[in-house]
């Protein structure tokens, strides 16, 4: 599995996403995670929102005993996140995850309380030793700006947005701006909203590989960006693992970039 540099840690290309993992799963879902780990899937991404913590407390299941090969991320919802909110959200996370740190913790979107505020309790929390780096998601060019601006130099570790084939836009101004602060890009929902369009399933057969899996190989094909795709079965896992080593020729990329077009926007949804 590919490894890229996240802040100060090295992280594999593809990890594991928890949004929406149903309860009646979670044997499921825990069972996938361990396997996920097996397969060097070990950036493990959650947050206080999902499943109201629920998700948090499948991962303590998943990652006990092994914590230590585990790069974990956690969010505090922006409701949450004035400086105390921050701290106390995190440490109830800390508790449902069953672990002393983190290795990321992000604001999971742009909120009511000051930014200041929200990087005053990361950066307390991090002189505490309850987080490793702290980081951002679902912020545009002008946001992730001012967060830089507040926090200092590389210290924002990744600005977690929407990114899939269809949702490409993230390349044009977000994605060089990442680099120019040397921020991890990681994409969530990596399979959503696309159609698998003919060009995807050709590209798919040449290399023996599925279409998801060249996908995934395509939307961390440049320099700075994660994915972190859902799964709560083994065989879906084992599939997404599959793509952190695919190679995609130039040809086959040029193919793909046509039957996806970039398409500029301004806005970024939140999940």
């Amino acid at each position: 599995m590919r490894t890229r540099a996240f802040g100060t840690a090295s992280v594999p290309v593809i990890g594991q996403g928890t949004w929406q993992v149903e309860e009646s799963r979670s044997e499921e879902a825990v069972a996938a995670l361990r396997a996920g780990i097996e397969l060097g899937l070990t950036h493990i991404d959650t947050a206080e929102m999902y499943g109201s913590g629920l998700s948090e407390q499948l991962i303590a299941r998943a990652i006990e005993g092994r914590r230590k090969e585990v790069f974990l991320v956690s969010k505090v919802l922006p409701g949450n996140a004035s400086r105390r909110g921050t701290v106390q959200s995190c440490e109830q996370s800390l508790r449902r995850l069953r672990t002393d740190y983190l290795d990321c913790y992000l604001l999971h979107w742009p909120g009511p309380h000051p930014l200041e505020d929200t990087i005053a309790a990361f950066e307390e929390l991090q002189l505490k030793g309850k987080i490793r780096s702290y980081g951002v998601s679902n912020f545009d060019e002008e946001l992730l700006e001012e967060a830089v601006r507040i926090a200092g130099p590389k210290k924002i570790a990744c600005d977690q947005v929407l990114y899939n084939l269809a949702e490409r836009h993230v390349e044009a101004r977000l994605l060089p701006l990442c680099r120019k602060h040397g921020i991890a890009l990681v994409g969530y929902s990596p399979f959503s909203g696309f159609e698998e369009k003919a060009e995807l399933r050709s590209v798919a057969k040449e290399l023996k590989a599925t279409a998801r899996q060249v996908a995934l190989a395509f939307l961390v094909r440049l320099e700075g960006t994660f994915a972190i795709p859902k799964a709560v079965s083994v065989d879906h896992v084992r599939e997404n693992a599959g793509a952190g080593d695919l190679k995609l020729s130039k040809q086959q990329i040029a193919r793909l970039e046509k039957a996806y077009p970039l398409h500029v926007r301004r806005e970024l949804p939140t999940s």
